[in-house]
């Protein structure tokens, strides 16, 4: 299941060899002097180094050998099959155009090691999407602007005069596109640089058509029947984690052990393969349904990871896989029965509960099922209004929806005060969501409030879904995840050692865009119990780049290009389909 470092190796050094070269070949067609330095020798090999076509051929090469760089090292078998096919060319170019044998026989060492190793380049293309062209059209032409800039400005002694910057971009922008521009040059440089922006203009335009055109996969959807499967094992299962029930966002796919009795859910995320919580079902079957996700990592060559799985996944994981796990912070579970709002450790939480009572706020917990379609609209359209992001979160601990007919187990609780001029909403002016954890627990999704409204709504509605609990049959609640709260707890306290509270000083600056310190302290008010939450991952390398990916998937960082807002908005309530592709929501305070 675990590919050692040996298999590992050839794909990267095949990977490296092929960026080496990519970038001896733009140099190679860009910088004049370059051809005639100590490295002249290596450059004169390289393919596409000849003649006025010389710059545009080795610009092409080299800049198709950098794009395929990183596929060779993740072992794709598409950028696999264009190496293949590229070098030879470069080969027959130098045979045909220079007579060089040793071009031919560079080119052909590289191929060698490509074709001996050819079944150590099997992975699978990953998921993509149209946005894909749109990348790679403002990435190249932003590149190729800048490349096409220094190859009008790396031959000063035979340009014409001294054309400004402003002529220089126009000339690059004209070039792109294959006409000629107010920039000219002494003897056939002109036709070397001409070429070599045509090829960078060809370039760009030849990518962002193919990934504009190429057959679409599909992004990660839970299909009906795979939904079906998960809320049976969760009917059976589901008590074990109080993560289990975000298994069910429609922007998940899953993967099922042999026996069909557990199940692994995960996105595809810059190519990291990002598991949330403990697998779905029995524990016994948890080895199988592991297996198969780790087998889908190695046919596309995804780096696995988990975000957030219990101490008892976390060992399972590891026995299983030879992954490694991080404590990566503690989720708050409050026990209803040991609830309380008496006591100094309460006073705090206690007086601002009152405070707000004595406002004129009043509270209301519900099952979604007791909950009309018309308010339940009208719950969905406020949550969208007060979120406090252009951008939707959330991914391991958020469902992603609210009101889903599915879902009528959830729990609901919202906060009402009647004002002489109701809002848009009605006096409807904060909402918190849970979803069930078993029979007899739930946990938080997602805690949103009108920002008008006085503060502590969140503290309000905690504990009257608290105080409610025991009617409905609930004896736990979990409730916030807080990241690195040992550390935070721990650099506090009083003989902390110097390294721990430059770590915590750390995580208190990051708290100012990551909600880390205050989700601490917002769950420590209501006294629960900590239960210790890990990430688990294969090297200590992919560590930055799976934080990274759990940062895009949580919405904190978005490469898309999204709608303005006043355009996303849907101002017309709506019944969800059972089937919708749901929104996404933050499990944050």
């Amino acid at each position: 299941m675990i590919r050692g470092p040996r298999a590992e190796a050839v794909p990267t050094l095949v990977g490296r060899a092929a960026m080496v070269v990519g970038l001896l070949d733009i140099a190679a067609g860009t910088f004049p002097r370059f051809r005639h330095s100590r490295m002249h020798a290596m450059a004169e090999v390289l393919p596409g180094s000849f003649g006025p076509f010389a710059a545009a051929l080795s610009l092409c090469s080299g800049v198709l050998l950098l794009l395929l760089a990183h596929g060779l090292k993740r072992r794709k078998r598409r950028a696999w099959r264009a190496a293949v096919a590229l070098l030879p060319a470069g080969a027959v170019a130098q045979f045909v155009y220079r007579h060089s044998l040793i071009g031919v026989l560079i080119s052909l060492a590289l191929v060698v090691p490509l074709l001996r190793h050819r079944d150590e380049f099997a992975a699978l293309p990953d998921p993509r999407s149209r946005w894909r062209a749109l990348a790679n059209f403002v990435l190249m032409g932003a590149g190729s602007l800048a490349l096409g800039l220094v190859i009008v400005s790396v031959h000063p002694h035979r340009m014409v005069g001294d054309p400004s910057l402003a002529d220089r971009l126009t000339h690059v922008f004209y070039g792109l596109f294959g006409f000629e521009g107010p920039v000219d040059y002494q003897g056939n440089t002109s036709w070397t640089v001409a070429f070599s922006l045509g090829a960078l203009g060809w370039l760009t335009a030849v990518t962002t058509i193919y990934f504009a055109f190429r057959p679409e996969h599909p992004a990660a959807r839970l299909t009906q029947e795979d939904e079906a499967r998960l809320r049976t094992l969760l009917a059976k299962h589901g008590g074990r984690d109080s993560l289990g029930h975000f298994a069910l966002r429609r922007d998940k796919a899953v993967v099922f052990s042999p026996s069909g009795k557990a199940a692994v859910t995960y996105r595809v995320v810059s190519g990291v393969m990002l598991a949330s919580g403990d697998p779905i079902g029995d524990v016994e079957a948890w080895p199988g349904a592991i297996e198969r996700f780790m087998d889908e990592a190695k046919a596309h060559s995804w780096t696995p990871a988990v975000m957030g799985c219990s101490e008892t996944g976390g060992e399972v994981w590891t026995r299983e896989t030879g992954l490694d796990a991080l404590e990566l912070g503690d989720e708050a579970v409050v026990d209803v029965a040991d609830f309380s709002l008496t006591g100094r450790a309460m006073r705090n939480v206690r007086q601002m509960v009152k405070r707000i009572e004595r406002a004129g706020y009043e509270t209301r917990v519900r099952r979604i099922r007791d909950v009309g379609p018309a308010e339940l609209d009208r719950i969905r359209l406020a949550a969208e209004d007060w979120r406090g992001t252009d951008t939707e979160r959330g991914f391991s601990m958020a469902l992603g929806r609210i009101g889903d007919p599915a879902d009528g187990d959830c729990l609901i609780a919202t906060a009402h005060k009647a004002d002489d001029t109701p809002g848009e909403y009605g006096d409807l002016k904060a909402v918190l969501h849970f979803v069930p954890w078993g029979t007899d627990g739930v946990s938080l999704d997602l805690m949103r409030r009108d920002r008008a409204a006085d503060p502590g709504m969140n503290e309000l509605l905690i504990v009257a879904a608290l105080q409610a609990a025991p009617k409905l049959g609930i004896t736990r609640v979990s409730l916030n995840f807080a990241m690195f709260r040992s550390a935070l707890a721990r650099g506090e306290k009083i003989g902390a050692g110097p390294v721990l509270r430059a770590w915590r000083g750390l995580l208190v600056f990051l708290s100012r865009w990551f909600q880390i310190e205050s989700l601490y302290k917002f769950n420590a008010k209501f006294q629960p119990r900590w239960e210790p939450r890990f990430v688990v991952y294969r090297h200590s390398g992919d560590l930055p780049r799976i934080g990274f990916a759990a940062m895009q998937a949580e919405g904190f960082v978005n490469l898309a290009l999204p709608l303005p807002r006043a355009l996303r908005r849907r101002r017309t309530p709506s019944v969800p389909c059972p089937h919708a592709v749901p929104e996404q929501n933050i499990r944050a305070a």
